[in-house]
């Protein structure tokens, strides 16, 4: 097939598009043509998402001399594809839909008119991490999930306890604690006597002991404990697992260790934190060009609305759920300290709300974080909780003293920096 259009300026000569779907996907390939030079020669072709298949469309696109593979972030379907061609040698695009002007919409004319942006440059491929980053983003995205399970089988223990009228969750902060896990034993071997439970308590909980029998008085079944013993002996499969991921994780991130060493240093980031960010940000900040790039990939850069002179609240919207829960923990963290983001945080929460303050701390967390990838010798400093106080009473103080001296000569006093 010919494209009868002449060729534009800046041209990316050989390109390829494919538009994916389950079973089978399009490609559109556009090169120059043989015969006449201004204008340009496309084909398109379909093929399974078979393995034999992919090959078979790699030893196409490499006998056609392509230079560039874009496609569209199709479901999961992009991954296979993407990684065999990548494996194969070839530079792939990443495409997300909003970044692609509109176009009809068939398998087909979607592979042309994606091959016709992409060879014009008029779209910009999305963030894919080197095949390292992607191993241990999976283990660590799988790794929370697991805690997620767990958390869930938690709070089935905890209603299953209310539903029996037990009421230790109201006494106990953790009810999966020593003294908690040897009381819901007892009770899962038929110890109902609440005396001899509360008696089970540990260090600090042995002062609330008479409070303890009064929340053991309950109607705790045999089926009940059936179902008990169930989700414990769950919780604890999915902490060994857990723990089994966490030590392939360390074997991951062995290579990146200087960094997960550099952000550990901010404040409520941990080991399992930084393991986190380096899976789903990398390490490679050069694909960020500044701390604002990276802040607004993450969605913590608030999307301001001004119209007729008048300002509306816009949201940030919606990005990476990974990184978003990662950095709501450091900053859940963070906003219990006593350092500089954590004063920070709660002076915000007071003027502007819980919400504004948490977006606002994860943009600061996400600044510290580009700064410290970007170079490995940056240490993190934190500037104290009365940095604010200090800055603000020395200002006041300035402003305080220029007005006296203006009201006692008064002339306009302007202060210069001193030589």
């Amino acid at each position: 097939m010919e494209d009868t259009t002449h060729e534009p300026l800046n041209l990316i000569n050989r390109v390829a598009a494919i538009d994916i779907a389950k079973t089978s996907l399009v490609v559109c390939v556009r090169v120059p043509h043989q015969e006449r030079p201004d204008r340009r020669r496309q084909e398109v072709r379909e093929y399974s998402t078979l393995m034999s298949s992919l090959l078979a469309l790699a030893d196409w696109l490499r006998c056609q001399a392509v230079t560039l593979v874009a496609m569209e972030a199709t479901s999961e379907y992009w991954k296979p594809v993407y990684y065999l061609l990548e494996a194969e040698g070839f530079t792939c695009w990443l495409l997300s839909a909003k970044h692609v002007p509109g176009r009809p919409k068939t398998d087909k004319l979607d592979a042309v008119w994606l091959a016709k942006v992409v060879e014009r440059g008029m779209c910009r491929p999305s963030l894919v991490h080197p095949k390292p980053i992607r191993q241990l983003r999976d283990l660590t995205r799988y790794r929370r999930t697991l805690v997620r399970e767990r958390t869930r089988e938690k709070q089935r223990v905890e209603k299953l306890l209310e539903d029996a009228q037990i009421k230790l969750s109201s006494v106990i902060s953790d009810v999966f604690g020593v003294s908690g896990r040897q009381m819901l034993a007892a009770l899962i071997n038929r110890e109902r006597d609440p005396r001899v439970l509360a008696q089970m308590a540990r260090g600090a909980m042995r002062a609330k002991i008479s409070v303890l029998e009064e929340a053991l008085k309950g109607h705790f079944t045999d089926e009940h404990a059936f179902l008990a013993q169930m989700m414990v002996d769950r919780i604890d499969d999915l902490t060994a697992k857990a723990e089994q991921v966490t030590a392939r994780i360390e074997d991951q991130i062995a290579p990146y260790a200087a960094a997960a060493a550099q952000l550990d240093e901010i404040t409520g980031v941990g080991a399992i934190a930084a393991q986190e960010i380096i899976a789903e940000i990398g390490v490679d900040m050069s694909r960020f060009p500044t701390a604002a790039h990276l802040v607004s990939w993450a969605k913590f850069a608030p999307i301001d609305k001004n119209s007729a002179r008048r300002k509306r609240g816009g949201s940030t919207g919606k990005g990476n759920p990974w990184i978003a829960a990662t950095i709501g923990e450091i900053v859940a963290t963070t906003s219990r300290s006593s350092t500089f983001l954590g004063e920070r945080y709660r002076c915000l929460a007071r003027r502007r709300g819980r919400k504004r303050a948490i977006v606002a701390i994860g943009n600061s967390v996400l600044t510290v974080i580009w700064h410290l990838l970007s170079d490995p010798e940056a240490r993190f400093i934190d500037l104290g909780p009365d940095f604010y106080q200090s800055r603000l009473a020395t200002q006041r103080r300035e402003r305080d003293l220029v007005r006296q001296l203006e009201h006692l000569t008064g002339k306009k006093v302007t202060l210069q920096p001193a030589a």
